[in-house]
């Protein structure tokens, strides 16, 4: 269990905590010694009159909604990552103004019957600029801005819960400074 100085590893400890709960309180199951690493991507929360810019997306699961999001590229910093993502798919320049929070959503595909777990970096922020020119990214069939009961109504038609999420932090008034995500290079 422990190395030869009488250590333990980081696989020791969870070899010693059968049975460790998350905060769901869901038991945390390790059945393999690889190296598991969440997708890690980023999002924008963008409210203009009371109304939340999305976009619809063509996905293997048919139309669906969600922020303007996308993983981080190689070498791009969260801010970075969220300003591309929201232009590529809106064609809208974004001017992140707060951290919204980190979220985890795991789920399993249901076609596949995949386990994919997603660690969104989200951001609150501003409309700044305007590309119309500029093609939308793949996938992406429109923008549009929704209502909250809209967002809520159409829960069926979400890519993740992490929009509802988002939207209802938002609302709550959560916003953190930007400094709070640290990026080295």
């Amino acid at each position: 269990m422990a190395d030869n100085l009488g250590f333990m590893n980081s696989a020791d400890l969870l070899e010693a905590a059968p049975g460790q709960t998350t905060a769901s309180t869901e038991p945390v199951t390790h059945t393999s010694k690889a190296r598991w690493k969440p997708n890690v991507t980023v999002a924008a929360l963008i409210e203009r009159d009371g109304r939340f810019l999305l976009v619809e997306e063509d996905t293997s699961d048919g139309l669906l909604l969600n922020n303007p999001a996308g993983h981080l590229d190689p070498g791009e910093s969260p801010l970075q990552g969220v300003m591309r993502e929201t232009l590529e798919e809106t064609t809208c320049t974004f001017t992140p103004e707060g951290f919204l929070g980190l979220y985890m959503s795991r789920f399993r595909r249901t076609r596949t019957g995949e386990d994919i777990t997603y660690l969104r970096f989200a951001f609150a922020g501003t409309i700044t600029g305007h590309e119309p020119q500029r093609a939308l990214d793949d996938g992406i069939i429109r923008a549009v801005w929704l209502t909250p009961e809209e967002i809520r109504a159409s829960a069926e038609r979400h890519r993740s819960p992490l929009i509802a999420l988002c939207v209802e932090d938002y609302l709550a008034g959560k916003r953190y400074p930007l400094g709070l995500v640290t990026h080295l290079d």
